[in-house]
């Protein structure tokens, strides 16, 4: 009795301190990266449908990727996703715990001595685990897969029973994946080396299933995991929390949130030199109106400072698209997105691309397509009621034209359609804005990108429009430095344009 109370006693005091470690990861994801989270979240949508479910489980390690992509969908709500990871790494550390007690104790090691290292071990599984996750690539099934290989080790089996490994395996595989080796691993600690056969046995039941049911897949990605990393046929380079891909990731989060005053306090503190850096400041200067102020007040990339050139990947494109949606480029901004969604490397759709698209289908009246997604959006959870109330304005016009976002860039964008040139996409904006001078932010850009390219002449002939339409009560300070920058030849000091010509005169006498 008095050795069961002992034992009942040690679980407790291990649930107490996986908890208390638990709180700290909490409080690491909600308040320090949010951002990632919500990274993780907007390149997935999770679907309450059957097909969903059984396409999943379709391929080694489905059930795995599964549960994580239901745990990712909770990351539209970072404090609330941080809770689920929490739980999933409080589990993962309990079990951990656990099964170190469970081995030191049978060698007759001190009560002391088995809870130092059973703390140690449980430290350094969580450290370990978070660091890797640092990496925005690896997948949220990855530490789904390890917690579900230490729940399996963690079930007490009797010795007699070598055998059923022979199904278990074969099983666990395909559920979680390349991760069972953790299992395989775990057992051979318990009952001894001898019982590495089974790993043989796993090695046999991988190319089995490489042959048979996976032949479309890598042979490296079906030893490694199907779905444990963003990138095929590539690993973790151990680099967790990058700190300028973290720097990016965060001012997109913001964008995406419409946190603008965020965005513009975290550039006058810390700069990358991207453009999709410079794409998501000037974007948050023109939702202000301050572009024409304090355009070169921050680092401008050169002529894709305001606008990309389509790039195929999953993240570059989407400051851009934000812009081409508030500027009223409807059609732009839904190829941008469509061309994000299609460029997310594990063929995954997007439940932030899929919501834009819908938006941009609305206000350009494709109201079956639109529908398409909108059903789509409602299989899933935190994008339905969007989706409900989406579909209320399927074939109404009016509503359409009545809503405070969709209405005002239904009367922006082009009426008549022609094929964007990016090169040329500062004639693109001077007629947006010619087609309707309350588009303000079309003029901002103009005027700016007319910079951004050292047209000196063209700013000159433009300027005027700014004075008449752009409905400031003095001229923007911004354009008074550009305009006694080019009075002076660039010679004038003090002033913010000037540096930016000298470095682009530079990089152009380098280039050539």
């Amino acid at each position: 009795m008095q050795g069961y109370m002992k034992q009942l006693l040690n679980r407790y005091c291990y649930i107490g301190f996986s908890l208390l470690l638990g709180i700290g990861i909490w409080v690491f994801w909600s308040v320090g990266y949010p951002f990632a989270l919500s990274y993780h979240e907007q390149n997935q949508l999770f679907l309450f449908t059957w097909d969903y479910f059984f396409e999943r489980l379709s391929v080694a390690g489905g059930l795995a990727d599964w549960l994580g992509e239901f745990i990712v969908q909770f990351f539209y709500i970072p404090w609330l996703g941080a809770m689920l990871i929490a739980l999933l790494m409080t589990i993962g550390i309990f079990l951990v715990a656990q099964f170190t007690t469970k081995k030191l104790s049978c060698r007759s090691a001190s009560m002391s001595f088995v809870k130092i290292v059973a703390v140690i071990l449980s430290l350094l599984f969580a450290a370990a685990l978070t660091w890797l996750m640092g990496d925005v690539n690896v997948m949220w099934v990855f530490p789904v897969a390890i917690v579900l290989a230490l729940s399996l080790a963690s079930i007490s089996l009797p010795r007699r029973l070598w055998w059923t490994d022979i199904f278990i395996i074969p099983i666990a595989y395909w559920l979680i994946g390349p991760a069972v080796w953790i299992y395989i691993l775990l057992r051979a600690i318990e009952w001894g080396w001898h019982r590495l056969w089974s790993a043989v046995w796993l090695m046999v039941v991988m190319m089995v299933s490489y042959f048979w049911l996976l032949p479309q897949w890598p042979l490296q990605q079906v030893l490694s995991g199907i779905s444990y990393y963003r990138i095929p046929l590539q690993y973790p380079q151990l680099n967790g929390f990058d700190s300028e891909t973290y720097e990016l990731i965060h001012m997109d989060y913001l964008v995406r949130n419409e946190r603008w005053d965020d965005i513009l306090k975290r550039a006058s503190e810390s700069e990358v030199r991207t453009a999709f850096w410079s794409n998501c400041v000037n974007l948050a200067l023109s939702q202000k109106r301050q572009l024409a102020e304090r355009q070169f007040e921050f680092y401008q990339s050169g002529d894709d400072a305001l606008i990309m050139p389509s790039m195929r990947d999953q993240t570059s494109n989407l400051p851009s698209a934000e812009a081409f949606f508030r500027l009223g480029m409807i059609n732009s901004a839904q190829r941008y997105m469509f061309d994000i969604q299609e460029s997310i490397l594990n063929g995954r759709m997007s439940g932030r691309c899929t919501k834009r698209i819908v938006e941009c289908m609305l206000i350009n009246g494709h109201y079956q397509t639109a529908a398409k997604y909108i059903a789509l959006l409602k299989k899933s959870l935190f994008y339905r009621s969007w989706a409900e109330e989406a579909e209320q304005y399927l074939g109404n016009e009016s509503k359409i034209d009545h809503h405070p976002v969709w209405g005002r860039l239904r009367r922006f964008r082009f009426k008549t359609d022609f094929l964007y040139s990016h090169p040329e996409k500062y004639k693109i904006l001077g007629l947006l804005f010619m087609e309707n001078h309350d588009n303000k932010m079309a003029l901002d850009y103009f005027l700016a990108e007319l910079l951004l390219r050292g047209d000196v002449p063209g700013f000159a002939q433009y300027l005027p429009l700014a004075e008449q339409y752009g409905g400031y009560s003095k001229m923007p300070a911004g354009y008074e430095d550009a305009i006694r920058t080019i009075q002076s030849h660039g010679n004038a000091s003090g002033t913010k344009y000037g540096p930016y010509v000298q470095r682009m005169l530079m990089q152009k006498g380098g280039s050539e």
